[in-house]
């Protein structure tokens, strides 16, 4: 049996809920590139099923914010989905601030350890320093997805080397991902 991973490509192409901008890039961009790649990475497998929120470039889900989260965590519930994967860009006023981190919705919990493995094959994929996991109770769709759900914050779009990496070579962000899954469901 196919395993199920939904992949949330954070925001939406324009507002609402359009995402961080910094070094000419736009998040919601991005990370509709990696999670499609990401997408290719395990549909090659043969051992899983992929649900991208975002099929397009020009995709828009909801009408609000609210809508737009409602609407991905919806999809995956409703897919049956065994994992969900949400990707973001990270943004920050310090413009030296880099690297990737992680939430999930609570710790001890399979998305807690399902994402420090993801950080730690990102970290190796990309060069990018390991933040670390964190725990957010407020974040929308790791609090009512049904399955095991991380929000991955790929890099920092407000630092240069961060975003030129995304922007240049999203493949190792979507490798790192993958590698990471793979080693957490010991497939690899």
């Amino acid at each position: 049996m196919a395993i199920k991973v939904y992949i949330d490509q954070g925001h939406n192409p324009q507002n609402p809920n359009a995402g961080a901008e910094g070094n000419g890039l736009r998040e919601q961009n991005i990370v509709f590139r990696i999670g499609i790649l990401l997408a290719d990475l395990l549909l090659a497998n043969g051992n899983f099923e992929v649900l991208v929120s975002r099929p397009t470039i020009t995709t828009q889900l909801g009408t609000s914010t609210a809508s737009s989260l409602a609407t991905r965590v919806n999809q995956a519930n409703a897919w049956g989905a065994d994992y969900f994967l949400s990707l973001h860009t990270n943004a920050s006023t310090i413009t030296g601030a880099s690297g990737v981190e992680a939430y999930a919705f609570s710790r001890p919990s399979q998305a807690f350890t399902l994402g420090e493995i993801i950080l730690e094959e990102l970290s190796e994929s990309t060069g990018l320093r390991n933040r670390g996991m964190q725990v957010r109770t407020n974040l929308y769709v790791l609090r009512r997805t049904q399955m095991p759900a991380v929000l991955i914050e790929l890099g920092f779009i407000t630092n240069p080397s961060d975003a030129a990496l995304m922007r240049d070579r999203p493949d190792l962000f979507a490798r790192g991902i993958y590698n990471g899954l793979l080693r957490y469901l010991g497939l690899s």
